[in-house]
């Protein structure tokens, strides 16, 4: 006999209720009652949310194919006109490589642009979490003249099935020079 038990021993087991039927007549009138919405609940509904708890098919709410759906339901919209890149004059031998294909290695850039002229460095612009290409580089020439020469032959120019954007790379003092 346990210590705490003091010699009485319970005859119902834990939670339950030494009425007979007593959950399962709560659980009746439960079911009965109409069903009303949690905090949290009432809160996704407010701010647009699942309203009314009911849960969304899992196919939908994973896959995006739900809000395709209803993309398509909509007019077609215009496509955005295509933002010409703006052209930087070459002031140094920094140049900016736009529309770079995601295949693009930093070796790649140095050989196309040792065609050109002599390249210092080339580097390509990657995110740091999975190291994956943004799409642009920056090469360095080694003269102005150079990287005016680059720009001019290689501006517009198809490489790894993308038409590249050659120009000036913005220095850093411009940019702080707007203040």
């Amino acid at each position: 006999m346990n210590s705490h038990s003091y010699g009485r021993r319970q005859r119902h087991g834990r939670g339950r209720s030494r009425r007979r039927g007593g959950r399962a007549r709560f659980q009746e009138q439960r079911q009965q009652a109409p069903k009303q919405k949690t905090f949290w609940q009432r809160i996704a509904a407010f701010f647009g949310g699942n309203s009314g708890g009911q849960k969304k098919p899992a196919t939908q709410s994973r896959n995006g194919q739900h809000q395709q759906q209803q993309r398509e339901q909509r007019e077609p919209r215009e496509q955005r006109p295509q933002r010409k890149p703006e052209a930087i004059e070459v002031t140094s031998p920094r140049l900016y490589v736009g529309n770079l294909s995601f295949d693009a290695t930093e070796s790649d850039l140095f050989d196309l642009f040792n065609g050109v002229g002599h390249v210092q460095n080339a580097e390509v612009v990657s995110y740091r979490h999975n190291q994956r290409s943004k799409g642009f580089a920056f090469v360095s020439m080694q003269t102005i003249e150079e990287a005016k020469r680059a720009v001019e032959e290689l501006h517009d120019k198809e490489f790894l099935g993308r038409k590249l954007v050659v120009s000036g790379a913005k220095s850093s003092d411009r940019e702080h020079s707007h203040d």
